[in-house]
């Protein structure tokens, strides 16, 4: 059966697709989190379940542009750090879709992305700005292992859940001090993996099949021109610009999940 007949989309919800995968590419490029709207748009025109299988591959080619174009700047150290918590996140965000509702699954996500936004501007007021352009020295230290391991098992849960792990990395790598092409780059990385990883797991759900993926090579060729505006916006925007874009994606993206 044809995709769009399948989900009974008109021209009205195509384009809303559409909309939605130039903004993931945006968000890949230039202010990650974004794309908490994006995966609004999904749920409401698509069903809830549905929806987190089709926007999984858009991610996915968001991520691939941009590895493309910061892959130079990744702090790998970062990186392996968060990935066994992640992987603990992604299997218990896996049992808990096997028997959670989207509703609890909405309200459990949105809390934790408010609560997280809080926490991060409090302790960014309290401690100060970290104004060294290179990787922060704080995830070598003991305290920084907690919240990298904290903050890897939630990334994993909320991404596997309904693919909302990016306001939770964008937090982490904010809290840490990263600045923008470092926060891009070790961000673009670390989605490319996690994403990929999470495909064995939504195609085992049925999140994944051959109608989605047609669905998914229709949209994938808007989220080049959105990734392509984010490469041109993000260097014409400042570091406390792209802190504050950065947080308020994270708190619209926790409020629609609990008002929806």
């Amino acid at each position: 059966m044809d995709t769009i007949t399948l989900w009974h989309l008109t021209g009205w919800d195509f384009a809303a697709l559409a909309f939605a995968a130039l903004l993931v590419g945006f968000s890949k490029t230039a202010v990650s989190g974004a794309n908490t709207v994006s995966l609004a748009v999904f749920a409401a025109v698509l069903p809830a379940r549905a929806s987190t299988g089709v926007l999984l591959p858009v991610l996915i080619a968001g991520d691939l542009l941009a590895v493309a174009t910061y892959r130079r700047h990744a702090h790998w150290p970062t990186l392996w750090r968060l990935f066994p918590a992640v992987a603990a996140g992604v299997v218990t965000g896996t049992l808990f879709l096997l028997w959670a509702d989207d509703g609890v699954m909405r309200t459990s996500i949105g809390a934790i992305l408010l609560l997280m936004a809080a926490v991060t501007v409090w302790r960014r007021r309290a401690a100060g700005r970290d104004e060294d352009d290179g990787a922060p020295d704080a995830v070598t230290t003991r305290a920084g292992r907690i919240k990298a391991r904290s903050y890897g098992v939630l990334g994993g849960f909320t991404t596997m859940v309904a693919n909302a792990g990016g306001p939770v990395m964008s937090l982490y790598l904010l809290s840490a001090g990263f600045r923008k092409l470092g926060f891009l780059g070790t961000s673009a990385f670390f989605f490319l993996i996690v994403n990929l990883a999470k495909v064995p797991f939504s195609a085992g759900l049925g999140l994944i099949d051959g109608p989605s993926l047609l669905l998914d090579a229709a949209l994938a060729v808007f989220v080049v021109p959105g990734a392509l505006f984010g490469k041109w916006a993000v260097r014409r925007i400042d570091q406390r610009l792209f802190e504050q874009l950065v947080l308020a994606a994270t708190v619209v993206g926790g409020l629609q999940l609990l008002l929806r």
